[in-house]
C-alpha cells in the first residue's frame, strides 16, 4: 500500500530532483504516492508546510532555519535530509544600471569587488542628484537571494539597509517588475534571469556562485516531529530523490529532464532555458553573450545533496549580521540541527566527501575572512558591516 504525500514547490530549476523523482516514478518505486503542488510564493510554501497542508516542501534553506528558530514567524522546527541544489542564482540588472556600473567600474566587470565598488559610486552620484534609491528584488527576507545581494553590496561599501531598497517579490514576478521599471535589478534563481535576458531587458552581472562558491539553495524539508514519526518514509524520500539527482546529472538524460521540467503544472518555460541552466551555459546579455560555469547549479554532484551543517551556520551568521537574529550558541546549534546528514547517510550509506576542488571552509566567498562555523562572533567582527 502506497503512502500518500503532498509536497509543495516553486517553479524553479532547482526543483528538478523533486519533479523528476515523481514524474520518472522513483517515488512510486519507494512506495510513495506523491502529489506535487505548484505554489507562487515562499510564504505560501512555508505556511502550508508548517500547518501540515504539505508533508514536505521544496524550500529556501534560510526559511527552514528561520522557522526552526521562530524568527519572523511562528516557531516550527524543520529538518532536511536532502539538499535539492547548491548555488543556482544570479544578479540581473537593467540595461540602464548595467551601463552606469560599467561607466563607474575601475577594473574587470567579472570581478564582484569591482562591480560592488562601482555600484557604490553610482549610488553616491544618485544621492548628489537627489534621485530615488535603486530598488532590487529578492524572493524573501530569509533567502539566499537576500544574503547574496547584501554580501556583494557590503563588499563595495554599500549599506543595503540605507543606500538601496530591497523588496520581496515571488520569483515569477521578477521579470515583469524589471520590464516595468519597478526594479533596477534582482537576484533570483533559474530560469528567471534567462527569461529577462532573452527579452532584452536585463544583463546578468554575476552568478552567485561567483560571489560564494558553495551555498545551499533549496532543501527538501519536513517538520521535525513528522520526520521522527515517519522514519521509513523519510528514508524512502531520500532514496527516491538521490536517484532523481543522479538521473539529472547524467548528461545523456538532459533532454528528457528538460521535457519533464517544462511540462504543464511544472515550470512551464522552454526546454532550452532548462538545458542552459543544467549545462551551466548561461546567456548573460541581450546580444547573446554566453558565460559558462561548471558550478552554476549543483543538483547532485560533488556532494551537493548531502546536507552540511556548515551551510546552516553560515545562514545563521547572515541573520545575525543583518539584524534578523541575536547571537547565541543555542540558536547556532538549533540552526545546524536543521541540516541532517545523519538521516541522509542512514538512507544511502557512507558517501564520498566533496572533492578537494570545493572550498576549504565550505563556502568560498570572493572576499572577506574564511568562514568558521564555530566562531560566528569572530567571523562577523572580521566582516564588519558597512557604514
Amino acid at each position: 500500500m502506497s503512502t500518500r504525500l503532498r509536497i509543495g514547490f516553486i517553479p524553479l530549476v532547482d526543483a528538478a530532483a523533486l519533479i523528476v523523482a515523481v514524474d520518472k516514478g522513483f517515488c512510486a518505486a519507494e512506495g510513495l504516492d506523491v502529489e506535487l503542488v505548484r505554489e507562487i510564493s515562499w510564504a505560501n510554501v512555508r505556511d502550508k508546510l508548517n500547518i501540515g497542508m504539505f508533508d514536505a516542501a521544496h524550500i529556501l534553506a534560510p526559511i527552514a532555519i528561520a522557522s526552526s528558530l521562530g524568527i519572523g514567524h511562528v516557531k516550527v522546527p524543520i529538518v532536511s535530509a536532502f539538499g535539492l541544489g547548491i548555488n543556482g542564482n544570479a544578479i540581473t540588472v537593467s540595461p540602464d544600471l548595467y551601463a552606469a556600473i560599467k561607466a563607474a567600474a575601475d577594473g574587470d566587470l567579472l570581478d564582484p569587488l569591482v562591480t560592488a565598488r562601482a555600484l557604490a559610486r553610482v549610488i553616491a552620484e544618485r544621492k548628489q542628484k537627489a534621485l530615488e534609491p535603486l530598488t532590487f528584488g529578492m524572493t524573501f527576507p530569509f533567502s539566499t537571494h537576500n544574503y547574496d545581494l547584501r554580501f556583494w553590496m557590503a563588499a563595495g561599501g554599500v549599506d543595503p539597509d540605507e543606500d538601496v531598497r530591497l523588496v520581496v517579490l515571488p520569483p515569477p514576478f521578477m521579470v515583469d517588475s524589471l520590464a516595468n521599471k519597478h526594479l533596477d535589478g534582482f537576484c533570483v534563481g533559474a530560469p528567471w534571469n534567462s527569461v529577462a535576458i532573452d527579452l532584452g531587458i536585463g544583463h546578468v552581472l554575476h552568478f552567485t556562485s561567483e560571489l560564494l562558491q558553495r551555498v545551499a539553495e533549496k532543501l527538501l524539508a519536513v517538520r521535525a516531529p513528522w520526520a521522527a514519526e515517519n522514519p521509513d518514509v523519510m528514508m524512502a524520500l531520500v532514496r527516491a530523490h538521490a536517484r532523481a539527482a543522479d538521473y539529472i546529472e547524467d548528461l545523456g538524460n538532459r533532454d528528457e529532464v528538460a521535457a519533464l521540467l517544462t511540462a504543464p503544472g511544472r515550470i512551464e518555460v522552454t526546454p532550452e532555458l532548462i538545458l542552459r541552466t543544467l549545462d551551466g551555459r548561461m546567456r548573460v546579455a541581450p546580444d547573446g553573450t554566453v558565460r559558462p560555469s561548471d558550478r552554476y547549479l549543483l543538483v547532485g554532484r560533488d556532494g551537493a545533496a548531502r546536507p552540511d551543517p556548515v551551510q546552516a551556520a553560515w545562514f545563521y551568521a547572515q541573520m545575525v549580521r543583518w539584524g534578523q537574529a541575536p547571537l547565541s550558541n543555542d540558536l547556532l546549534a538549533a540552526a545546524k540541527a536543521v541540516f541532517r546528514p545523519d538521516l541522509y547517510d542512514a538512507a544511502l550509506g557512507p558517501t564520498a566527501p566533496p572533492p578537494v576542488s570545493e572550498p576549504a571552509d565550505g563556502i568560498g566567498a570572493f572576499t572577506g575572512p574564511a568562514f568558521d562555523p564555530d566562531d560566528i562572533a569572530g567571523y562577523l567582527a572580521a566582516c564588519r558591516r558597512p557604514g
